[in-house]
C-alpha cells in the first residue's frame, strides 16, 4: 500500500485532497491511502474524533440551491496523534511506502518575502532554524532527516495552500532554510530525490458549525463528532511532477496538467482576493456572512468591477490569451459566494490580510501599473483592508481578527503616525517593492475616500 502522508488535518483537507481519493478507491483503485497529522497542538478535539472514529468522517455538501448530500469519507487510514517533537510523523514520512507528502498549512505558513526567502521576523521561524520543528519548514526537514537515514527513497512534497507557485515557492524556502541550518548534505539530497508540484486546489469549505454534526446525524444516523461541511463545487488542478509514483487523481475529477499557472492565476485573483474584498467590505456594513455581503448591491458592485476592470484585462491579453473564459469564471465565482447555506462568515474568510494582500492583490496592481492602466477597481481592496485594520486597531470589530504574519506593534503603529494611509502604504511586508510608491498610495488614498462613503451606505 502507497501511502500520502498529509500534514494538516483541518476542514479544508478533509473536504478537498482526502474526497478525491476516497472517490478513487470507492471506484476499486485501492493502491493509496492517507495517513495525517498536525505539526502543532491544535485541534486537538477534532483530532482524538477522528482517531476514534478510524479516520472516518461525514462530509456534508450544499450547493446554492440547497441541496445537500452527505458522504462517509474513509481514505485517512491512520491518525497520527500531535507529539511534541513530532515522532509519529517523522515515523510515518520516514517509511519507503510514504510516496508523498502533502500539507496545508494556510498561506501565512510559508514566511516567505518578496525574493522567496525566508522572513526571520517571525519567532518560530527562528526557532526552527535553531533545531525545532513547529514550522512546515522544521516538520518537513525532521522528517526527511530520518528518511534518508532509514532509506525511505525519493518523495514528492505536494503543497496544497492558496499560494501562488505554492510548490515553487516552498521549495525555495525550504532549500533556503536547509541552508540556514547548515544541512548540506540534505540539501543535496533534496534537490535529487524530491519534487514539489504546483498545484491549484479551490473548494469553499467554513468552519463547522454545532449545526453541522446535528443535520448529520439525522440525515445518516451518525453522532460523528468530526463532521464537516462545504459547497457542492471541487477543484484540483495539479502538475504531474511526481517522484515516486501518484494515485490516478484524473479518474475522479483532478485536472493533470503541465503547468498550473493560468489556473492558479484565475483562481487567486478572482475568486480568493474577490472573497476577501466581500468579507472586509461586509464587515464594514455590520454584516457576519459572506452571503449576506454579496446580496448588497454596493459591495458585489465592487467585486464585479475589480475582477471585470482590472483583473481580466491583465489575465487576458492579446500576447498571452488565457485559456479560460474569465467573464464565466467570474459570474460562477459570485454565484458560489451567494450561497446562503454555506454561512460562511466574514472572520475566517476575513483572516490573514497580511498575506493576502501581497500574494492576492498586488500582482495585480503591479501589472495595471506597468501597462499605464487604470487600477482604481482594485484599489478599493486594499482600501478596505485600511478601513477594516482600522476597526480592529479601535477595538470596534465584532470578532477577533486572526493574522499569522502580521506584527500587531507595527499595524497598531500605522494609525498613530501624521499620515496613517501613507505609513499603511509604506509597510514592506504588505507591497514588497511597491512600498512607498507614490502612483500606489495616490490609489489607495482615492480608494480610501470612496470606502468612507460606502461605510455610511
Amino acid at each position: 500500500m502507497n501511502v500520502i502522508l498529509h500534514l494538516g488535518l483541518g476542514s479544508f483537507h478533509r473536504a478537498h485532497q482526502a474526497v478525491y481519493l476516497h472517490h478513487l478507491i470507492e471506484s476499486g483503485d485501492t493502491g493509496w491511502s492517507l495517513a495525517g497529522g498536525n505539526i502543532r497542538a491544535d485541534m486537538a478535539d477534532t483530532v482524538a474524533a477522528l482517531a476514534a472514529q478510524n479516520g472516518e468522517y461525514t462530509l456534508e455538501t450544499v450547493s446554492p440551491q440547497g441541496e445537500r448530500k452527505y458522504e462517509r469519507i474513509r481514505s485517512i487510514k491512520q491518525i497520527i496523534p500531535y507529539q511534541p517533537g513530532l515522532a509519529g510523523l517523522i515515523d510515518a514520512g520516514a517509511q519507503a511506502s510514504t510516496k508523498i507528502i502533502s500539507f496545508t498549512v494556510t498561506e501565512a505558513g510559508y514566511y516567505l518575502d518578496a525574493k522567496n526567502k525566508l522572513d526571520t521576523s517571525y519567532p518560530d521561524l527562528v526557532a526552527d532554524i535553531a533545531g525545532a520543528c513547529g514550522t512546515i519548514y522544521g516538520a518537513i526537514t525532521a522528517i526527511l532527516k530520518a528518511r534518508v537515514r532509514r532509506h525511505g527513497g525519493p518523495v514528492t512534497l505536494l503543497n496544497c495552500d492558496n499560494l501562488r507557485s505554492n510548490g515553487e515557492r516552498f521549495r525555495s524556502g525550504l532549500l533556503d532554510f536547509l541552508e540556514r541550518r547548515n544541512e548540506i548534505a540534505l540539501l543535496a539530497w533534496v534537490e535529487t530525490n524530491t519534487t514539489c508540484p504546483n498545484d491549484m486546489v479551490d473548494r469553499i469549505t467554513p468552519r463547522p458549525l454545532p449545526d453541522v454534526a446535528e443535520r448529520v446525524k439525522a440525515a445518516t444516523g451518525w453522532d460523528d463528532r468530526a463532521a464537516l461541511m462545504g459547497e457542492s463545487f471541487i477543484q484540483w488542478v495539479i502538475e504531474d511532477r511526481f517522484i515516486a509514483g501518484r494515485p490516478a487523481w484524473e479518474k475522479v475529477g483532478a485536472e493533470m496538467v503541465t503547468s498550473v499557472h493560468a489556473y492558479e492565476e484565475a483562481k487567486i485573483r478572482l475568486l480568493n482576493a474577490t472573497h476577501s474584498c466581500f468579507a472586509w467590505a461586509g464587515t464594514l456594513r455590520g454584516l457576519l456572512y459572506i452571503h449576506d455581503d454579496v446580496a448588497v448591491p454596493a459591495i458585489r458592485q465592487m467585486a464585479y468591477d475589480y475582477v471585470t476592470n482590472d483583473v481580466i484585462p491583465c489575465l487576458d491579453t492579446p500576447e498571452h490569451p488565457c485559456p479560460i473564459d474569465l467573464a464565466a469564471y467570474r459570474d460562477v465565482v459570485l454565484d458560489r459566494f451567494s450561497n446562503p447555506y454555506l454561512r460562511d462568515t466574514n472572520q475566517r474568510v476575513a483572516m490573514d490580510g497580511f498575506s493576502k494582500i501581497p500574494g492576492f492583490i498586488v500582482p495585480t496592481l503591479r501589472e495595471c501599473m506597468a501597462r499605464g492602466a487604470g487600477m482604481a477597481s482594485t484599489a478599493m481592496l486594499p482600501a478596505l483592508f485600511f478601513a477594516f485594520l482600522g476597526r480592529w486597531h479601535r477595538g470596534e470589530l465584532a470578532y477577533e481578527y486572526q493574522d499569522g504574519v502580521m506584527d500587531p506593534a507595527a499595524a497598531h503603529a500605522f494609525f498613530s503616525a501624521a499620515d496613517p494611509l501613507d505609513a499603511f502604504c509604506r509597510d514592506p511586508l504588505l507591497w514588497g517593492p511597491l512600498a512607498g510608491n507614490e502612483v500606489l498610495t495616490a490609489a489607495v488614498r482615492a480608494a480610501h475616500e470612496r470606502v468612507l462613503v460606502f461605510i455610511k451606505g
